[in-house]
């Protein structure tokens, strides 16, 4: 087969597939779009404090034992 033709075919395909999906609204779109940001905000906070804390824990745990 022609590589033309398949791309062609993948091509007409592809839009097929895409008339076949539902899409969201604009407010459905919105709603979550601030679901994530929220998400990834939080999630990044308490990544920063478990990070802090734990790193504070293992310099205070080597310098005890470094101490000793």
């Amino acid at each position: 087969m022609n590589p033309f033709k398949k791309v062609r075919s993948f091509y007409k395909e592809t839009l097929a597939e895409l008339a076949k999906a539902s899409w969201p609204s604009l407010g459905e779109l919105r709603e979550s779009t601030v679901v994530v940001v929220l998400g990834v905000v939080i999630l990044g906070f308490f990544i920063s404090i478990s990070d802090f804390s734990l790193s504070n824990w293992v310099e205070f745990i080597t310098q005890t034992l470094r101490s000793s």
